[in-house]
């Protein structure tokens, strides 16, 4: 244990409320499909409103691809009722057209890749924008890659836990300028300890035969006629299958401080790219991608976690971050949990909090290119041999054995949910972080572990298993019906979202040409 965790967990023993005040939000992702598992083909369902302007239903990179997002909210409970009623809104949707969501990180059967449709917004040159950097990934990466799935937790701990770490390191920076910093350090103690999580929690061991049947340079062992993956493997969709880019594999993004996260982004989005130049930008009066840089826009570098800023239309994240600073952290390595029908579980949330919690209070060095490159060899091996308990993984003072540092660092997590606890009452933290001890000794009781077990049992295969897991969640929510005010409300964001995109499009006053030029400075003109 660090010095500061160790001086942290003291002081707030005695003040728990310290820690109430935290906010946290879900982006959960999922794929619509037809009744027999294929990809559904249709466009985004016009009952579920405007993919560009819904506040909580929209669409990420295929216009297949779903994606439900809740609000900040207070509590993990309130979130998740918030993630309830947007799914019971859209299997009733659904519903309507024979559709149903898939229950899997990594997809259902694919069609060819050129098949796969694009997410369209309509025709404002925002609209614009996010559909061409769909088709720049296409061109990129394939279509493929646009259809795996994840879950996005986003949180930000109470300023008042921030006023009392500054007090405590006596520290006079302005209070934004000190969470700034405090963030990157939440954010480099998550990316050392990152593989924990997908140990735990990494749902994609296995996947369908279509996913690889154009990659001949996949290594995955073939476990029936129409299903690949790796014995050990915890999650696919965190390896190079899934989005981690080969063209990224030498960028080295800095997150020791805000202005070398900025540099480092910003160099990689304004310099041309050999391997995309060859695409071209606009060929014959089409877009075939927003830039020929490395990197099209920020949110094209697959990280596993991100420092964020929300910010407004047309802003770019990164000009957002540079002018206010960091206002919470998105949490994205985490699949889907197929046994649950939101895609995560109320332990998963505190068990994800609780770890958040833990990378704030322990010291945080700074990252030197030799643990950036050990971290991302740990993420490979624990991709691909994760449930090996005796894998050997790095870490900054010695190697470390997998089994072994997944007991210390739950030890630790137990201190830190107990403050949890007291700070929010009842016992919800330090259950989950209790829950997962039989899975650090016995990795037959991690979730990859326990969804390759089902989707082999009788040689049924990753399609098929997936498909009846979504059949029982579309009619678990099917039974659950929204109240006729609730449903309303919700038909009512679909109408409200149809006329604010409509309002965008009349508004728009320069061609789409010149509004990516304007977009697009916004990087080149970074003071970093």
């Amino acid at each position: 244990m660090s010095t500061v965790f160790n001086a942290l967990q003291r002081a707030i023993a005695s003040k728990p409320d310290i820690l109430q005040g935290a906010k946290r939000g879900i982006e959960r992702e999922c794929l619509r499909i037809s009744r027999d598992g294929h990809l559904a083909m249709t466009p985004h369902p016009t009952a579920l409103g405007s993919a560009l302007t819904h506040g909580s239903i929209t669409t990420d990179y295929s216009e297949a691809l779903l994606e439900f997002i809740t609000q900040p909210h207070d509590d993990i409970a309130s979130t998740l009722a918030q993630l309830d009623e947007i799914h019971r809104y859209t299997t009733f949707v659904l519903e309507q057209q024979g559709e149903m969501l898939w229950p899997a990180s990594m997809p259902c059967i694919m069609a060819e890749d050129d098949a796969i449709p694009v997410a369209q917004y309509g025709s404002s040159n925002s609209a614009q924008l996010k559909t061409t950097y769909r088709h720049g990934l296409g061109n990129r990466y394939g279509r493929l890659m646009q259809t795996i799935a994840g879950i996005h937790y986003n949180y930000s701990i109470s300023d008042s836990f921030w006023q009392f770490k500054q007090q405590q390191l006596q520290n006079n920076q302005s209070l934004q300028d000190f969470k700034t910093d405090q963030y990157f350090g939440v954010i480099r103690n998550f990316r050392r300890n990152f593989w924990l999580l997908m140990y735990l929690f990494g749902a994609s061991p296995l996947l369908c035969q279509s996913f690889v049947k154009n990659n001949p340079h996949h290594q995955l062992k073939q476990f029936t006629h129409c299903t690949y993956g790796g014995d050990q493997a915890t999650s696919l969709r965190m390896g190079d299958l899934g989005y981690q880019s080969n063209a990224q594999a030498s960028l080295t993004v800095s997150y020791n401080e805000l202005p070398s996260y900025l540099k480092t982004l910003k160099h990689a989005i304004v310099a041309p790219h050999p391997e995309y130049q060859h695409i071209g930008v606009k060929v014959e009066g089409e877009y075939r991608q927003l830039s020929d840089a490395l990197l099209q826009i920020e949110n094209e570098f697959y990280s596993t976690i991100r420092p964020k800023r929300t910010a407004q239309r047309g802003e770019t994240a990164l000009h957002a971050l540079q002018s206010q600073g960091v206002e919470y952290i998105e949490v994205r390595c985490l699949d889907i949990n197929p046994y649950d029908a939101r895609g995560i579980s109320s332990e998963q949330c505190h068990f994800v909090e609780v770890f958040m919690t833990w990378c704030a209070m322990t010291d945080s060095p700074l990252t030197t290119q030799e643990e950036y490159d050990g971290i991302a060899e740990n993420q490979k091996r624990v991709v691909n041999q994760g449930r090996e308990l005796s894998l050997s993984l790095y870490h900054r003072d010695g190697d470390r054995i997998l089994g072994e540092w997944a007991s210390a660092t739950l030890s630790e997590l137990e201190d830190v949910a107990a403050l949890l606890d007291a700070a929010e009452g009842g016992s919800a933290y330090s259950q989950a972080v209790l829950a997962q001890y039989s899975k650090v000794t016995d990795s037959n009781n991690t979730l990859s572990a326990q969804f390759a077990k089902e989707c082999l049992t009788d040689r049924r295969g990753f399609a098929a298993t997936a498909r009846i897991m979504a059949k029982q969640h579309h009619e678990y929510w099917l039974s659950q019906p929204l109240s006729a005010e609730l449903h309303g409300h919700y038909q009512h964001l679909a109408a409200t979202s149809l006329d604010a995109q409509d309002k965008l499009e009349a508004a728009d006053s320069m061609s789409f040409d010149d509004y990516l030029a304007q977009f697009m400075s916004q990087y080149r003109d970074l003071k970093v």
